[in-house]
């Protein structure tokens, strides 16, 4: 069983930047395909980005493309969401997201956080 718990979310105004973490249990965290995903109010879960087992590969929706970084720490069970650029649009609560597998950008991923709550201000 892995268990994941985001922490870094919160409040920040439009063209700022934030960090999410998302560490992981367990030992196999350099087995885990990681990914993150939002939903804002009302709206479904969409795919935000994707990082492989070494993080070698990365791939992002086109909405954050340029703007957002995923990067992780195999050592430490934790992947990271490096924003930036942030606009009104990007509030969202953000999860994130662990397979053995590789999944994309389709939320049938096997493990889930509990998410994160990111509020961008005009």
């Amino acid at each position: 069983q892995v268990q994941l718990v985001e922490s870094g979310g919160g409040l920040v105004q439009a063209g700022g930047s934030l960090r999410l973490s998302c560490a992981a249990s367990g030992r196999t965290f350099s087995s885990l395909i990681m990914a993150w995903f939002r939903q804002a109010p009302g709206k479904e879960r969409v795919f935000v980005g994707t990082i492989t087992w070494s993080g070698s590969s990365t791939a992002y929706a086109d909405s954050v493309k340029g703007r957002f970084a995923i990067s992780r720490d195999n050592a430490k069970n934790t992947v990271y969401l490096q924003m930036n650029s942030l606009k009104p649009e990007d509030t969202a609560v953000y999860y994130c997201a662990a397979d053995y597998y590789y999944i994309g950008y389709e939320a049938r991923y096997c493990y889930w956080g509990q998410g994160t709550r990111v509020t961008v201000s005009s």
